[in-house]
């Protein structure tokens, strides 16, 4: 099986040092995503976890979708948070979020942990594994 680099206009650009996602066989590694907006790479949403959330999971779902896999297709997520307050309201729109986007009903499994992250701005950061069939 042939590793692969996965790169869409979808989400944004990563840094020189790694790629937006890798697919090897049936497995879709998403790299960490922001709130960035894909198309300026500005960070969206100041201050406002669960709109963070959101755009995050867009920027992981377009991703996916890349590797020619479905955000249904996704196994697992782990989401990073710089503040344990925002724990509830980033958990209410990444439920939202997740119950739209798996038609089967079988919602991923799901780390949260609470880290400093790479830039001020960005509450939430995001990767995925998906499985494709």
């Amino acid at each position: 099986m042939t590793k692969t680099a996965v790169r869409t206009t979808g989400a944004p650009a990563p840094a020189h040092t790694f790629h937006q996602g890798v697919r090897k066989g049936p497995f879709v590694q998403v790299s960490g995503q922001g709130p960035q907006d894909p198309a300026s790479g500005e960070y969206l949403h100041p201050g406002d976890v669960a709109a963070q959330t959101t755009r995050t999971l867009e920027n992981v779902r377009a991703i996916v979708e890349a590797a020619g896999a479905s955000f249904d297709d996704v196994v697992m997520l782990r989401v990073y948070l710089t503040r344990r307050e925002d724990f509830p309201v980033m958990n209410e729109a990444y439920g939202a979020f997740v119950q739209e986007h798996c038609p089967s009903g079988v919602l991923p499994s799901r780390t949260t942990v609470f880290v400093g992250l790479p830039r001020e701005e960005m509450l939430v950061e995001i990767d995925a594994l998906a499985i494709t069939g």
